[in-house]
């Protein structure tokens, strides 16, 4: 179990090193599939239930990890199967995390009503109701995809309901390896996306440069994301030099590592964005001409 369990968090830490890929998805499908193994050997129940856990643990992982590559068609599946061994393990942890995982890949689909949706479930669980952190999470998704919705004002007043369950967290309290990267930084994030969907990207920059300063250094894919977003708000405000100057960013944080296909879609906004507010800009040229290949290669 220990062992398993040390895999799980192995599995975590290279996706948070390298982004998700297929390979970390086959890796995760084998240790799912080597804990419902233990599982049928088991004699008693909780050691049953804390096998079911860890399989779904397991399959949440590689639901993420082809979530975060950008190839959502078979993360649903995991994420219906993740979910059906959290029910069986009776785990309110993990069933969250799986309505977590659905929430964002409904958005990443456009499917802005179920992510509401999964985002809500993800509220009512029982670690929500206990645990101001996972209530601020859950709050947090809510917002972006009320925000996505073009219902601003409920978008914002989940976004308040983030930060107000937030600042009633015990921040020194240890997280599951699942939520570890959730905090200030990451909920500053997140307002950045809500603010600037919402048509306020002067707000969007302000938080976005709030959630960099909180970042561990450590954390280089979040950076990077931020930073794209950082860049969008600037684009969006009219500033195209600084927003250009900002994405460029981006690929000096990710040198030397593969960009992960959530990331390479947020990059894909920004020039469609930048085409449209300048299509004729050379500025927008140059940097299709610089930057469309390291973006756009899997």
């Amino acid at each position: 179990m220990i062992r398993l369990r040390d895999h799980v968090e192995n599995l975590v830490e290279l996706d948070a090193t390298r982004g998700g890929h297929t390979a970390l998805e086959r890796a995760a499908l084998a240790g799912a599939s080597e804990a419902l193994g233990l599982q049928k050997q088991s004699t008693t129940q909780r050691v049953r239930q804390r096998l079911f856990a860890v399989a779904s643990d397991f399959t949440a992982t590689a639901a993420w990890s082809i979530i975060d590559a950008g190839l959502l068609d078979n993360a649903g599946r995991h994420l219906d199967r993740a979910l059906t061994l959290a029910g069986m393990a009776q785990d309110s942890e993990m069933i969250m995390q799986v309505w977590n995982l659905r929430a964002m890949l409904a958005r990443q689909r456009g499917d802005y009503a179920e992510a509401v949706a999964a985002a809500q479930a993800a509220q009512a669980t029982t670690v929500a109701r206990r645990s101001p952190m996972h209530a601020s999470l859950a709050h947090a998704r809510t917002a972006i995809g009320l925000a996505h919705s073009k219902d601003d004002r409920a978008a914002l007043r989940s976004l308040g309901r983030a930060e107000i369950a937030m600042t009633k967290a015990d921040m020194t309290a240890p997280l599951p390896v699942w939520m570890a990267f959730y905090g200030p930084a990451e909920l500053h994030s997140i307002t950045a996306i809500v603010q600037d969907v919402v048509g306020k990207p002067a707000e969007s920059e302000a938080a976005s440069h709030r959630a960099l300063a909180a970042l561990p250094k450590a954390y280089r894919r979040n950076r990077a994301n931020t930073t794209v977003r950082l860049a969008l708000a600037q684009l969006h405000q009219g500033d195209l030099e600084q927003a250009v100057t900002t994405s460029g960013d981006v690929f000096e944080i990710m040198a030397g590592a593969p960009i992960p296909g959530r990331m390479r879609q947020a990059l894909g906004d920004f020039q469609r964005d930048l085409i449209t507010m300048a299509p004729s800009a050379h500025i927008a040229h140059e940097w299709i001409d610089r930057y469309r290949t390291e973006w756009s290669t899997p």
